[in-house]
């Protein structure tokens, strides 16, 4: 089979990179990040101006109408920059879910257009991830409570700021009572909504996680070319260069296994949860390799302030742990693969 993107898909991935080179220089979101919110309002309309807010929105609402494969090198673009990840929990993971809502409660209808011209943030709230991210700037907050999914705004629950390791997280505790009056679909319907969103998010945290590994490894060798020991750049020791070689050699691995992910979900297969949370695995020990290995080319000053390193690092960390931790996703993949109707070996990779 020919898995391979089609040139479309790598043109918009093309003009995205683009975009970010100039629009998400490290200097930029430095400044974004030391604001009280956090966020540039210029830089959201700016990313819905690119299409990225109208990629899973269908065309009836103004949206670009496609899938989880158009998503996947976008998604690495975005942790490759270190844009902050409440992007993609608006426009990827509570985009679909407002698609599959009923459509008698109206929020697809009220929400989608606004998301596509980028005057609309979205949070999502469940348990696997105590603190909710951008709430107090959201204009809806989708919960789960139960199975069911209930939506909000911030004025409605009691918010509580939450200090990250990673400095570009606003993060927030939610304090809510459930009802009649934010309940937008029961258990029945929900529990499916949830599943979804869950994997979707997990794909998300994966390739960005993807994406912030080739960023560590490129500022490994950046600087292995610049420093010199004994004359000569760091970079021309063996000691050093098997190390980035190492890390070039588990993203090789990782990429195939996020991007296949990305193909279970875009034809809703049933291996879904366990291709996710495989995915969300390999590319998290890419990530985790990746930061390790580049530190210590950097020495001691790549944890500082100073350095963008330490940026990227942070972010690896704390979106290791984001939607599901690694005991999470292994039990996923182990009950998957211990189940009886496993589709196990090569020949299965592929089955719609």
């Amino acid at each position: 089979m020919d898995f391979t993107f089609s040139d479309q898909q790598l043109e918009f991935r093309d003009a995205i990179r683009r975009f970010l080179v100039v629009e998400a220089a490290p200097e930029l979101l430095r400044e974004y990040w030391e604001t009280p919110l956090g966020r540039s309002h210029a830089m959201r309309q700016k990313s819905a101006d690119q299409g990225v807010t109208a990629l899973s929105v269908p065309e009836e609402y103004g949206g670009l109408g496609q899938n989880d494969l158009d998503w996947v090198m976008i998604l690495q673009e975005i942790g490759y920059h270190g844009i902050p990840d409440s992007l993609s929990d608006a426009a990827y993971v509570a985009a679909n879910m407002l698609q599959a809502l009923p459509k008698s409660c109206g929020l697809g209808e009220k929400w989608l257009p606004r998301l596509v011209e980028g005057q609309a943030r979205l949070s999502v709230a469940h348990p696997i991830n105590p603190m909710v991210h951008d709430a107090e700037l959201a204009d809806l907050i989708l919960l789960w409570h139960n199975d069911e999914v209930h939506a909000t705004t911030p004025d409605k629950v009691e918010l509580t700021l939450n200090p990250s390791i990673d400095q570009s997280r606003r993060l927030y505790a939610l304090n809510w009572t459930p009802g009649d009056a934010t309940r937008v679909c029961d258990a029945d319907v929900g529990a499916a909504i949830w599943r979804d969103a869950i994997n979707r998010a997990t794909l998300a945290s994966a390739a960005q996680l993807l994406g912030l590994a080739q960023c560590m490894l490129d500022l490994g060798v950046d600087y292995a070319a610049q420093r010199k020991q004994f004359g000569k750049p760091i970079g021309a020791f063996q000691a050093v260069k098997h190390q980035l070689a190492d890390v070039a050699v588990k993203i090789e691995f990782a990429t195939p296994v996020v991007h296949r992910a990305a193909y279970a979900l875009a034809h809703q297969q049933a291996n879904c949860a366990q291709a996710t949370s495989h995915a969300k695995l390999a590319a998290g020990e890419a990530a985790r390799f990746a930061a390790s290995k580049s530190l210590q080319v950097h020495g001691a000053m790549g944890y500082t302030l100073e350095a963008d390193l330490q940026m990227y690092m942070k972010r690896a960390w704390a979106l290791d742990g984001y939607w599901g931790d690694r005991g999470y996703h292994k039990k996923r993949v182990a009950d998957y693969l211990f189940s009886d109707d496993a589709q196990l070996g090569p020949g299965e990779t592929f089955v719609a």
